[in-house]
């Protein structure tokens, strides 16, 4: 007996072949077979006049905290997101826990009423507990470079000695042996911005070794830094002296200083692939970017040492001058405080949606000065108007760049469902779809879905996800490609995305006519051969 019939769909297979008219029967977790299939079925969908295709993998994340405070992932199932990996930009934040990052765990679980005891130190210990709460959506892990050296050196602004590379090269082995897909770093961040590029190819060894993912969000994404081009000459230089494969996280120019040069970061990668080395990048199409307050005001080296360290810092007049001047230039990359709207700030939520000017006026001092005091307040995240669309629109057209949200899993309701955060989380494979399918036409539909399955699946290695056919896990999405559309806004982000109407979930029906059933089919994904 067949357990699911889906009958005369049009199939986008996730391959970026044309589509064709199909069955597909559904055996369990599995996909059987394909065809025009005769025979009884527990249950016959008729999807005549849709679009079938695989489940989409979000290869880029955040939602490493979401699933322990909520197990429903409706922000990116509402899209047709079966697949989510975690601990990007060298954030793995909860595991592995040891030292610093331990306190910085804590410190955001408080302020969940429904966060969960901590009682695991390891990545092995995370990823049980995530399978103990159960998902909708599947889930990967990586390992990241900034936890790694916070629980070895904290935030210290120096280079590991021989016993503390040692120990962080156990960290991420432990890691990746415990399930854990890929290895990440944020080089943009404090403290991964204090390493040294030998230090990051070690440790990339590791991942290399276990055939496993290496993504960056680089050292720098625009003029601030080393620069644009020498941040990705030395993401290339690591996939090159290790073999690892690498992907370029959220491929963007940020700043007006380095606005129009997406067709030469394009051209580095396009060099770099037929050299032979194994190496792609994701996107979200949106021209505004997102993250913590201090990564995008704050100098690099005012942030050493940590929030308690910057904050005595910033008591010196002298000192708290010079940091207000590398804020002033950082503001400057940009068209001005109008750039940096906040998105979360939980010690004034009135503050969030508004932009860093309109907060200096209110209180009466310079941009600058208000971002210092804010950073007395608490901490928050804003929402940069940093890019340009002309250069999204390019690397969106690119065929090895894979969509993806950088956002969270969220809701409309419940805990998830505060600030005024970048409507990324909510629709970014809608808005990709909508935008360059079916508005823009620079984008055919079989390789934005290629784009949003198969590619994502061939970077992290797994076997048996990202394409529809037989053997392959039945993470299925029925939709109508010309209505699917994005409703979030950046003044109004928690609306869901529209259009996918079917989505199974390793078999399971996970939303049936465009709602959520709740059913928490998900898999915590530890092997590429899953």
């Amino acid at each position: 007996m067949i357990d699911l019939l889906i009958k005369n769909a049009t199939l986008v297979d996730g391959t970026g072949g044309a589509p064709y008219v199909t069955d597909v029967a559904i055996e369990g977790d599995r996909i059987t077979a394909l065809g025009r299939i005769e025979g009884e079925a527990a249950e016959t969908v008729d999807a005549t006049g849709a679009v079938a295709t695989p489940g989409f993998i979000d290869l880029h994340t955040h939602s490493d905290g979401s699933f322990l405070i909520d197990s429903h992932a409706d922000s990116k199932l509402r899209q047709g997101v079966t697949l989510e990996l975690m601990g990007n930009c060298g954030m793995s934040f909860c595991a592995p826990l040891g030292g610093l990052a331990r306190d910085y765990l804590d410190d955001w679980l408080n302020s969940y009423e429904t966060a969960p005891n901590v009682d695991w130190t390891t990545m092995d210990g995370y990823l049980n507990a995530l399978e103990s709460r159960g998902s909708t959506v599947n889930i990967a892990a990586q390992v990241g470079h900034g936890t790694v050296r916070q629980n070895v050196l904290g935030m210290d602004a120096r280079s590991p000695d021989v016993d503390e590379l040692a120990a962080m090269e156990r960290l991420v082995a432990e890691s990746l042996d415990a399930g854990a897909l890929g290895f990440s770093t944020g080089l943009f961040y404090t403290p991964g911005s204090y390493s040294v590029t030998d230090e990051v190819v070690a440790l990339a060894q590791v991942a290399a070794d276990r055939g496993a993912l290496y993504s960056s969000h680089l050292r720098s994404e625009g003029a601030d830094g080393p620069g644009l081009m020498t941040a990705y000459e030395e993401a290339l230089e690591i996939g090159r002296r290790t073999g690892v494969r690498v992907e370029l996280s959220h491929v963007k120019c940020k700043g007006v200083p380095v606005w129009g040069k997406g067709g030469v970061v394009l051209a580095l990668i396009e060099a770099a692939r037929r050299e032979g080395l194994d190496v792609a990048g994701d996107q979200y199409p949106y021209p505004r970017s997102s993250t913590l307050m201090t990564g995008a005001l704050f100098p690099k080296w005012a942030q050493e040492g940590g929030r308690d360290a910057v904050l005595t810092r910033i008591k010196d007049s002298d000192t708290r001058a010079k940091v207000r001047a590398g804020i002033d230039y950082n503001i400057g990359l940009y068209k001005g405080p109008e750039a940096f709207t906040f998105s979360s700030f939980a010690s004034n939520p009135d503050f969030e949606g508004r932009h860093l000017g309109d907060i200096a006026d209110d209180l009466g001092v310079e941009p600058s000065e208000a971002a210092l005091r804010l950073f007395e307040m608490g901490s928050g995240q804003v929402v940069l108007a940093s890019l340009s669309q002309e250069d999204v629109d390019l690397i969106a057209t690119s065929p090895f760049i894979s969509v993806a949200s950088d956002g969270n899993s969220l809701r409309t309701q419940g805990p998830l469902a505060a600030g005024v955060p970048h409507p990324r989380s909510y629709g970014t494979n809608a808005r990709f779809i909508n935008e360059y399918v079916n508005t823009k036409k620079t984008v055919t539909l079989e390789d934005a879905v290629h784009r949003m399955t198969g590619l994502p699946a061939e970077r992290l290695g797994l076997k048996r996800r990202g394409r529809i056919a037989p053997g392959y896990a039945a993470d299925i999405v029925i939709m109508r490609p010309e209505a699917v559309r994005d409703n979030a806004t950046f003044s109004d982000p928690h609306q869901y995305a529209e259009g996918v109407d079917e989505v199974w979930v390793n078999g399971t029906h996970a939303l049936s006519k465009g709602e959520p059933t709740g059913k928490l089919a998900g898999k915590v994904i530890r092997s590429r051969e899953d």
